[in-house]
């Protein structure tokens, strides 16, 4: 049995919101309700849906960035989130888990170099380390990405998108992390440079046995990077399995529907699905319906007095729905 790098249990992130009527309910946003994921040392796990799927919101708890309403989250079998978020970023288990965020324009701070910004987590994490060490370590992260050393005394507005790229995955090497999360990192990129990007990435995971959570709503983008993949809807797991069983078996109808949405250059076999009616509201959802009622190609009547469980299908395929349909896709 492959031992887990890191693996999540019944996570929740509920938001509470402020309802404006004095003893009105409580009205939580159910931005993640119950998820189950884990990655293996080494693995790429795509994690893909919707803008606000609660795909963003996922990433940043097992990076451990927000503490969960519920749930608990094991890394090499240690409880990470016995303590605060906080606590945690404080802790030498920081350095094992780092985030690459989505635009690196924003996530790079204009003021310092591109040195100091690769440096910064090395300094914070590893205090002790002196000049040369810290350089050193700085170069090496820098010759992972390609960056080229000249330009470690420039500044962000001095680089080009795939050059900030590449300066916020090295940000995430200089620690020398077991797991990175990304989040949508090539989405602000021309897709030349993409390509590029996803070469790099691949290269590391394999050359260093890095695992990385790969968050994106492009599947193409995910296909070529990943060896298995979740797709969420509305907070949930909705299907999961490894990248052929998804792409070329997806069971569940909103993979379906994702699916048949790719542009095909050899011409697509089925039409698109169009998913009719609106998302249900993310506000306290109902706890005994599928949350993808009212839009279901396939909707039964027990679809709406029950919620379906995320259970084996084919192969290692999980699939949360009551009527799942073998599907092959192009």
């Amino acid at each position: 049995m492959t031992t887990q790098l890191i693996a999540a249990h019944g996570l929740k992130m509920h938001f509470p919101q402020r309802s404006g009527r004095l003893f009105a309910p409580k009205v939580h946003l159910h931005a993640v309700d119950g998820v189950d994921l884990e990655i293996a040392p080494g693995e790429a796990l795509g994690l893909v849906g919707e803008s606000g799927c609660g795909k963003s919101t996922l990433s940043r708890l097992i990076c451990r960035l927000l503490d969960p309403t519920e749930g608990r989250i094991e890394l090499e079998g240690d409880d990470i989130t016995a303590g605060s978020a906080a606590r945690f970023g404080r802790s030498p288990a920081r350095r094992m888990v780092q985030m690459v965020f989505q635009d690196p324009t924003e996530s790079l701070n204009p003021r310092f170099t591109v040195f100091d910004l690769i440096a910064d987590p090395a300094r914070t994490l590893l205090p002790k380390e002196s000049a040369g060490a810290l350089r050193r370590r700085v170069e090496d992260a820098a010759d992972a990405v390609s960056l080229p050393h000249t330009l470690l005394q420039r500044f962000p507005h001095q680089l080009s998108g795939g050059q900030k790229a590449r300066v916020g995955i090295a940000r995430a090497l200089v620690v020398e992390p077991r797991l990175i999360v990304l989040d949508e990192p090539t989405s602000a990129l021309d897709v030349s440079v993409q390509a590029t990007v996803l070469q790099l990435l691949d290269k590391l995971r394999r050359e260093r046995g890095i695992a990385m959570l790969f968050v994106s709503h492009d599947l193409n983008v995910v296909r070529l990077l990943c060896q298995r993949i979740a797709v969420m809807y509305l907070g949930l797991v909705v299907e999961q399995g490894t990248t052929e069983e998804v792409y070329h078996r997806p069971a569940h109808p909103y993979t379906q529907a994702l699916l048949s949405a790719i542009p095909n250059l050899r011409g697509r076999k089925g039409e698109r699905i169009k998913l009719e009616g609106d998302p249900q509201s993310p506000f306290n959802p109902p706890p005994d319906r599928c949350r993808f009622a009212g839009r279901c190609p396939v909707e039964q009547p027990d679809c709406t007095r029950a919620a379906p469980q995320l259970l084996g299908h084919v192969g290692s395929q999980l699939v949360r729905c009551f009527h799942p349909v073998s599907v092959a896709a192009d």
